[in-house]
């Protein structure tokens, strides 16, 4: 049988790990960071344009995205933690997935996965624990990964 992944993530730092059963240790095997999730906003944005004038000197406006620099950046760290698990997922490394992630990022991964990655999606919890120590991660996973 193939281990379980479990994927521990927030909106920069993702981590991997893999356990063979239900009793076995948590074991790290990958580490993802997206330092840009962490810059500030201003750092993100300082070369986008500015505001405008309307064209019969009203107040100016700012020429405004839907979506701001830094929840981009963030967009851009679920799917590149998707293509990776895609791919491992590909060459069989495992076949159940665990996710711990931050409550918004876990949105953002939902969105990012394929729909091959979302069926192997077996547990999921929206809570930001990617500080912990395996053995505390391991207590909030279900007793059986199985």
């Amino acid at each position: 049988m193939k281990p379980a992944w479990i994927l521990v993530a927030d909106s920069s730092h993702a981590r991997i790990f893999s356990a063979e059963n239900s009793a076995a240790d948590l074991i790290e095997i990958e580490t993802l960071m997206h330092s840009q999730a962490r810059m500030h906003e201003q750092k993100l944005d300082s070369d986008l344009p500015g505001k405008g004038r309307g064209s019969y000197g009203g107040g100016g406006h700012a020429y405004d995205d839907e979506i701001s620099p830094k929840e981009q950046e963030e967009i851009n760290f679920a799917k590149a933690v998707s293509s990776y698990l895609c791919d491992k997922l590909n060459q069989n490394l495992f076949d159940r997935l665990f996710i711990i992630a931050a409550p918004a990022f876990l949105g953002d991964l939902r969105h990012a996965f394929s729909n091959q990655v979302a069926k192997h999606v077996t547990f999921t919890l929206d809570k930001n624990v990617t500080d912990l120590a395996p053995k505390r991660i391991r207590g909030y996973l279900p007793l059986s990964l199985a």
